[in-house]
């Protein structure tokens, strides 16, 4: 293999010129390479400093032109390698009459020996000799290796000779491969032509199948390492799925088996079009033009393409705003359609290569499986797989388009390869009369309603286009993905995943982590209305506007096509419109407050409703991404949950509220055991919303503190919560002003980031304040000294031993990864939403200290926080206060309304007081999306 004729080559490197820069070097040290070699590495720094500017001038003028930048840096290196080979060979250690032992081949292996390199990639080089390598021969090798090592190049390099080459090849896969695309560089041509012989001749003849398996099962345990999904919303572009080693894996295979020299080839064996083949070269090009923009932006070989770097690769390919979709959203979708298309190539490729496969060795068995043709609902299978009777077969009937999917689904079988292929390729056959077909649409419905797998095969038709076609809003989201820290999943991913384990929640196999739920789904009555509603959720993602009402108005559209009743398509478009409601209720207000369950119910208004947005919200969050749901979020949407069902069905929410609170005393006793008469003794202290709001768990340790430290002014307890990841710290001390801004400004000094807190006084005016806590890395503070530290600092706090904001101002802020967003504060407000309190709500990029901040803004303000409620969603935080003044009153006055503002915007900038305002609007206008 010999690299493509790169343009204006001499510009990236001259080779002549670099050999007699290199030649004067040694002649002006007076013949001596020991006093020349300083000089020459100058020189060869230059070369490669030069060569690395042009190729990234290149690359700046055209953004995606990815091949010529990687078939470039390849050059460069090879031309590197040749004039240092020549320079060892010629002044350093020359031989004047060498030995047939005494011969070097020079191979380029790996990416580097494919002709493709991004700036920082390794160099792969493999040093190959007659025999076993001579004195002479590791004195050269040695040689190169630390000229190459001078210039910063990192260097993989192997040293055999052809007996050695061969045996280990035979032995390990990685060898193997690398070896495949072994390409001459320099040196004896002769040895790399005996070494590429017994390659084919030893090593890959009739070895074919076991290297087609164990690059496949490599493939596999690369994805699973790596997420498993080619949809994370910050892929790693040369190993995760869909990327640019997906295609080389192709590729390898092709060459292992066809022996093809070039992609292009794989045309001419069979195992892709002319299309296909045009659209793996797409992709490829793409993914090589973004990963040398990584490298040249990080100066450093990295394929991760994170959210900081995602906005500046943007910019550099020339991605543009357009309305309702940043720059960085529409670059990301166009990479998520290239990685789709690299995962609908595998499937093909790998059809026809067992198809292949099956010609070569039918066997007689085989051969009468293949007479014996069966079908299942006039789909003939093909090895057991739904396939088609013949090329026209979908352009009869572009109904049967649905149809094969569904007959999957219902047989659960998997789609022929092939299949699949003439699906997408006719998937455009789908208009405006097929969209408007009954039968159509029933058979739409009727998947994504399945009893079975509705998840897997629904994947399916996405992959083969047929899923946008039909459902040209689901198209616009297709690889569409969030620029956020929260959703994990593009959204088109994240819908289908929604509906996967809503699926499973009905058929009872989620029991464990969602008891409620799989209880409630088999009291659904609008089972249809459930399953499209999980579809339309995020429908409207990427316009402009607010997505839930979009959504809605698309519902209003879509359900009667679908062959939804009237009143079907009125609670899908009101599930739509309100499907951020419970999460919003459950995690931003107190869940104690009467008036939160009366607003929410009014709002909610049947207990059919209520059912269906339970099931939804869980979903929808669980959906998002790992790590995301939690036994905390379970609880607060189960308390909201059996509250407002109880309004619902009994008209006043305060019914039934003694009888809660005396489950949840039983429930405690069974945690203390002999210890239960706390509950009568330190736990009748505790208000009837402390016992609400606070899980079992929680309360056992609570009670234990109290009667521990009776008559102590300052307690101070730390356990490892596993429920949450986090460590559970509970202080107890006397009720003052200013308390919670002190015990929060003290966690964050002792390297502490509170992910949720509640606040309790005792009717004996003793604080009881849980916080959970982590380090900035996300991990539970378990490290005896991190606790001892935090227990020392809220002392100094709480006794004014030191000046808590200074320090606090002092304290170098972490630059995390929200940094790549920008997250405008904001405060907003309601008077409304509490009978007794003042919600005070606040959105900002979340960062360590923040709460701190803010709670002592409202401190500053002369405000007493009653319960303070933690969300965080990704890089923004929203943090809500539940306040009055320390009178005990609701603050009404816009004057100091709009003082409050102005301090916790201040509060939430970065880089102090910006005199930005924020607004005074309703609560659900920062419902965080899920």
């Amino acid at each position: 293999m010999t690299l493509p004729r790169i343009a204006h080559q001499r510009a990236i490197i001259d080779r002549r010129t670099l050999a007699e820069a290199v030649t004067r070097a040694v002649v002006d040290a007076g013949g001596d390479p020991s006093r020349a070699r300083p000089t020459v590495v100058e020189h060869l720094r230059a070369a490669l400093a030069h060569g690395r500017d042009e190729l990234a001038r290149r690359l700046r003028g055209k953004p995606s032109a990815g091949y010529e930048c990687a078939q470039g840096q390849a050059f460069l290196v090879d031309q590197l390698v040749r004039v240092i080979h020549d320079y060892v060979i010629g002044h350093v250690y020359r031989a004047s009459n060498r030995t047939t032992g005494e011969r070097i081949a020079v191979l380029a292996v790996g990416g580097y020996g494919r002709g493709e390199m991004a700036p920082h990639s390794d160099v792969d080089i493999a040093f190959v000799t007659p025999n076993k390598p001579t004195a002479w021969c590791e004195q050269v090798i040695e040689a190169m290796l630390y000229f190459l090592w001078d210039l910063g190049l990192k260097v993989g390099h192997s040293s055999r000779s052809l007996d050695e080459t061969v045996r280990m090849a035979k032995g390990d896969l990685t060898i193997r491969t690398a070896l495949l695309e072994g390409r001459y560089v320099w040196g004896d041509r002769a040895v790399y032509e005996e070494c590429s012989r017994r390659f084919w001749a030893e090593v890959g003849a009739g070895t074919e199948r076991q290297f087609v398996a164990e690059k496949l099962a490599e493939r596999n345990e690369r994805h699973k390492r790596l997420g498993d999904s080619r949809y994370v919303v910050e892929p790693n572009v040369k190993e995760g799925k869909g990327g640019l080693r997906d295609l080389h894996t192709l590729y390898w295979i092709g060459k292992y088996v066809h022996k093809v020299r070039d992609p292009s080839e794989l045309v001419d064996v069979g195992l892709l079009t002319a299309a296909e083949y045009r659209a793996f070269h797409r992709a490829e090009n793409f993914f090589w033009a973004v990963r040398c923009h990584l490298h040249m932006i990080t100066r450093r070989a990295e394929d991760r393409l994170t959210f900081d770097l995602q906005r500046e690769v943007a910019a550099r390919m020339a991605f543009a705003d357009r309305p309702g979709k940043s720059s960085v959203e529409r670059f990301m979708q166009f990479f998520f359609l290239q990685a789709k298309q690299v995962g609908s190539l595998t499937g093909v490729f790998m059809a026809q290569l067992d198809e292949q496969f099956a010609r070569t060795k039918p066997g007689f068995f085989a051969a009468l499986r293949q007479r014996r043709k069966r079908t299942v609902s006039g789909f003939p299978l093909v090895a057991d797989k739904v396939s088609v009777p013949g090329d026209d077969f979908f352009a009869q009937d572009p109904a049967r388009l649905l149809e094969i999917f569904v007959v999957a689904d219902k047989h659960g079988l998997e789609i022929h390869p092939e299949a699949m292929r003439l699906a997408r390729r006719d998937a455009g056959l789908i208009d405006g009369s097929v969209r408007k077909d009954p039968r159509a649409n029933a058979l739409f419905l009727e998947l994504l309603t399945s009893r079975h797998d509705p998840e897997t095969v629904l994947r399916w038709m996405n992959e083969a286009g047929v899923f946008g076609r039909f459902i040209p809003d689901f198209g616009r989201v297709v690889a569409q993905m969030q620029f956020d820290m929260y959703h994990h999943y593009t959204v088109d991913e994240h819908t289908i995943r929604a509906i996967g384990l809503l699926a499973r929640i009905e058929k009872g196999e989620e029991r464990e982590p969602h008891p409620l739920a799989s209880n409630v789904v088999q009291k659904v009555a609008s089972r249809r209305v459930l399953y499209v509603a999980t579809l339309l959720h995020d429908i409207a993602k990427g316009r402009r506007g607010d997505h839930s009402i979009l959504g809605a108005e698309v519902a209003r559209k879509l359900c009667p096509r679908l062959g939804l009743s009237a009143a079907e398509t009125e609670l899908v478009s009101w599930l739509v419109r309100w499907h951020l409601l419970m999460s919003a209720t459950a995690f931003k207000r107190d869940l104690a407050d009467y008036k939160t369950i009366a607003d929410f119910a009014a709002q909610v208004q049947s207990a059919e409703r209520l059912r269906l947005l339970l099931i939804l919200t869980i979903v929808d969050i669980r959906a998002v991404g790992p790590g995301i749901w939690n036994s905390w979020k379970r609880q607060l949407l189960g308390d909201l949950f059996i509250q407002t069902e109880e309004m619902l069905r009994l008209g006043h929410k305060q019914h039934g509220r003694p009888e809660r609170i005396a489950a949840k005393k039983k429930a405690v006793g069974e945690l203390l055991k002999e210890r239960a008469a706390l509950i009568g003794t330190v736990g009748r202290q505790l208000s009837d919303a402390y016992w609400i709001a606070e899980p079992e768990d929680i309360i056992a340790l609570n009670l234990q503190q109290m009667d521990a430290a009776l008559g102590e002014p300052l307690s101070v307890e730390a356990h490892y919560y596993s429920a949450r990841g986090a460590t559970l710290v509970t202080v107890l001390a006397a009720d003052h002003a200013g308390l919670f801004y002190r015990l929060a400004g003290a966690i964050h000094l002792a390297g502490g980031n509170i992910i949720d807190a509640r606040i309790h006084t005792t009717r004996n005016g003793l604080a009881v304040d849980n916080f959970l806590v982590q380090d900035p890395l996300g991990r539970p503070l378990n490290e005896a000294r991190h606790i001892e530290r935090l227990k020392a600092s809220i002392a100094d706090a709480l006794s004014n031993r030191v000046k808590l904001m200074p320090q606090l101002a002092a304290r170098p802020l972490a630059r995390p990864r929200a940094e790549a967003f920008d997250v405008q504060p904001i405060v907003i407000y309601d008077n409304k939403a509490s009978n007794r309190f003042t919600v005070v709500e606040v959105g900002a990029r979340d960062r360590p200290a923040l709460l701190g901040r803010l709670a002592h803004a409202l401190f500053d303000s002369r405000l007493v926080v009653h319960s303070a409620h933690i969300a965080t969603y990704g890089e923004r935080a929203v943090d809500t206060f539940y306040v009055t003044d320390i009178l005990g009153e609701k603050v009404t006055s816009e004057t100091r309304l709009r003082n409050l503002e102005k301090r916790l915007l201040d509060a939430a900038e970065d880089r102090g007081p910006t005199g930005s305002s924020g607004s005074v609007a309703d609560p659900s206008a920062t419902a965080a999306a899920a």
